[in-house]
């Protein structure tokens, strides 16, 4: 069961492996927002505006990187993204149902380009 939503956060990022946060409202860019990762609050500068729902870069995500929300990959990285960036499609390209990508690329995280 998922926790609660504290009072004072601005992005909650959903496991622990994460590389992003979901914006629960409208992030503004230049100002700095509180996230919660695994019950405990800390805060980020928004590099660029990021609507409701979308995700933002917690830490920096070099290109070629197996993208996290919800302890998944989500996608791979096709430029590097700053912290507070916004993650979206882009910079960030769908793996799933590619046949062109091994599935052990996806969960190991190694991502790269296939040979």
């Amino acid at each position: 069961m998922a926790a609660p939503i504290q009072s004072g956060a601005d992005a909650l990022v959903m496991d622990g492996k994460d590389h992003v946060a979901t914006a629960i409202r409208d992030l503004q860019a230049g100002t700095t927002v509180t996230c919660m990762k695994q019950g405990e609050l800390f805060r980020l500068e928004v590099a660029e505006a990021i609507p409701f729902g979308h995700k933002i870069a917690i830490l920096p995500i070099p290109a070629g990187t197996s993208v996290r929300k919800y302890g998944e990959v989500i996608g791979r990285a096709t430029v590097d993204i700053a912290q507070g960036a916004h993650v979206h499609v882009h910079n960030v390209e769908g793996i799933r149902g590619r046949g062109d990508v091994k599935a052990a690329e996806h969960v190991s995280g190694k991502g790269g380009n296939p040979a």
